[in-house]
C-alpha cells in the first residue's frame, strides 16, 4: 500500500510574489497546504527534503505528514511543483489537505509479469504499452503501490485492459465508461523490401567492371566513326 512520509516545514506569516521571493533569499522553498474547507497554510521547505522526494519518483502518489513546526500536522499530497526554468530547481509546491473519509485521484504505476514465458512475446511479438499508470479514485490509506498484469499466457494480437489487472485493491478508475486498453502484443515487425535491398553487400569489382564494358558503344561506332571516314581526305 502506499507509504506515508513525513516532511518537516516552517509557517510563513504573508502570502504574495515578494514574500515568496524573500523565502527563497532566505535558501527555501515556498509552499502552501489548501483544501478540506479550511483556510490555505503558508508554508516554507528545506529543499534538500523536498529534492529528495523528487528524486524517488512517484511522488504524486505518496501521502505526506506535514508538519509544520509551532502548527498541526497535515495529512496531505503533493500535488504541483513549480521548477525555475533555466535552473531546475523547485520554486513552489502545493500539497492538498486530505478531509477524513475523503477519497483522492492518483495514478498507479503499472507492472507486468512473467514476460519471459509469454507465448506471443516468445514467438517475436512486442508489448506495446498504452498506460505505465493508470489514474483511479482510492482510500488514502489504501492506495496501492503499483497494479499488476500477468503476461503469462498473452498470446500475439492479445489487448490487455483494465480487467486484465490481477487486484484493483478497491480502487475505482477515473476512465468508467469502458473497460480501456493497458497494452497490447503486437504482432513482430517485418522490414520492408527496400530496406532489405539496401542492406545486401555490394557486387565485387568484376561485377562492376563488366557491368560498364557492356554499357560502351562498339569501336568505330557512332560520331567518331562518321568523322574518321570523312573530312578532307576524303576529297583527295
Amino acid at each position: 500500500m502506499v507509504q506515508t512520509i513525513r516532511i518537516e516545514a516552517v509557517a510563513r506569516e504573508r502570502a504574495g510574489k515578494g514574500a515568496a521571493r524573500a523565502t527563497r533569499r532566505a535558501g527555501q522553498v515556498p509552499g502552501v497546504i489548501y483544501g478540506a474547507k479550511r483556510e490555505a497554510t503558508l508554508i516554507a521547505l528545506d529543499p534538500r527534503d523536498l529534492m529528495k522526494e523528487l528524486q524517488k519518483g512517484g511522488w504524486q502518489s505518496h501521502l505526506y505528514e506535514v508538519a509544520v513546526q509551532g502548527g498541526a500536522t497535515e495529512r496531505a499530497l503533493m500535488r504541483d511543483v513549480q521548477f525555475h526554468p533555466v535552473t531546475d530547481r523547485p520554486i513552489h509546491v502545493d500539497f492538498q489537505r486530505l478531509a477524513p473519509g475523503q477519497h483522492i485521484r492518483v495514478r498507479v504505476p503499472v507492472t507486468f509479469l512473467n514476460e519471459g514465458t509469454s507465448p506471443g512475446l516468445k514467438a517475436g511479438g512486442v508489448l506495446n504499452v498504452v498506460r505505465r499508470e493508470v489514474e483511479v479514485y482510492a482510500d488514502p490509506d489504501a492506495v496501492p503501490e503499483r497494479f499488476e498484469i500477468d503476461l503469462g499466457a498473452a498470446e500475439i494480437g492479445d489487448t490487455l485492459r483494465w480487467s486484465s489487472i490481477r487486484d484493483h485493491f478497491g480502487t475505482r478508475p477515473v476512465i468508467a465508461d469502458r473497460d480501456f486498453v493497458v497494452a497490447t502484443v503486437a504482432p513482430p515487425t517485418t522490414e520492408a523490401p527496400e530496406a532489405a535491398a539496401s542492406n545486401l553487400p555490394p557486387p565485387p569489382p568484376e561485377a562492376i567492371r563488366q557491368k560498364a564494358a557492356a554499357a560502351q558503344p562498339a569501336a568505330g561506332g557512332g560520331k567518331g566513326g562518321a568523322k574518321a571516314g570523312g573530312g578532307k581526305g576524303g576529297k583527295k
